[in-house]
């Protein structure tokens, strides 16, 4: 049994005895994606974890990944975009675990649109999944965890909403910049309550959703990994485990006095 392994087994390791929630904690491919990855490492590091996701088998798989490892998960089918399930997820997690000790909200969905092709519709669609859905699943979470006195409020956003991107990502990119915004507002209005909330901000992390950015056959998505490869200071891509280790940090005790701040994964892309 490896150490991590051994930590979740014998109920020890960084997050021993916490409950964390994971929304967006599928994967879009056979690799690990930064949700599952984070779910991963909360469950081997010793927490309870309900992996949430709109795709209910991406969700079990991730459970059946962590139980075979000796860690404790159970799967929920949630659409952020949907108060009603977001309020079901929350019910469910106390109602298994009686707590909730940290929120990561994992999602993002993007277009591809320059300024004068974007329609409505779709700016709407991706501010509702993008920040309305990571509002929606705080206030659902945020009140249990002022009665408990504590809790960590984890949400990812990207290195798109602090720079320009050669990809055509406006709303993509105006919505993870108000995702940094609304978390440092909800650090300052809960921090006497205990209740802290961070961002972990991500450069060009090689996941299964990037590969899909790509369309064309194995050689083009190479090429375009190469090309985002090139792009990174350090010549090469981040991956979900490097955003995923990140964000343990801010799930444990060892961040107790840390909030509203911005923690770029990034390999210095924004430097």
């Amino acid at each position: 049994m490896q150490h991590s392994e051994l930590a979740t087994a014998t109920g020890h390791g960084r997050l021993a005895g916490k409950v964390a929630i994971v929304v967006g904690a599928g994967s879009s491919g056979p690799d690990v994606s930064n949700g599952s990855a984070a779910a991963i490492v909360y469950a081997r590091e010793g927490a309870r974890v309900l992996c949430v996701d709109r795709d209910a088998a991406a969700a079990q798989q991730v459970v059946e990944r962590i139980r075979d490892a000796g860690g404790e998960a159970q799967p929920f089918k949630a659409d952020v975009s949907s108060k009603e399930q977001l309020a079901a997820m929350t019910a469910d997690c106390i109602s298994k675990y009686g707590r909730i000790d940290v929120l990561h909200n994992n999602v993002g969905i993007e277009i591809v649109a320059e300024l004068e092709d974007i329609r409505e519709e779709d700016w709407d669609r991706v501010f509702d999944i993008n920040l309305k859905g990571v509002m929606l699943a705080c206030q659902q979470v945020i009140p249990h965890m002022v009665k408990q006195r504590g809790g960590s409020i984890i949400n990812i956003s990207s290195i798109a909403s602090r720079k320009w991107s050669p990809m055509p990502f406006l709303a993509y990119n105006t919505s993870k910049a108000g995702l940094n915004h609304m978390t440092r507002v909800l650090a300052r209005r809960y921090a006497a309550d205990q209740v802290r909330a961070n961002v972990v901000v991500p450069g060009l992390i090689d996941t299964p959703h990037a590969a899909h950015l790509t369309v064309g056959d194995p050689a083009a998505v190479q090429a375009a990994r190469d090309a985002r490869n090139q792009r990174c200071p350090m010549g090469r891509q981040g991956t979900a485990w490097d955003v995923a280790y990140a964000s343990l940090f801010l799930a444990g005790n060892e961040s107790r006095y840390v909030t509203g701040t911005e923690i770029a994964v990034d390999g210095g892309l924004y430097l």
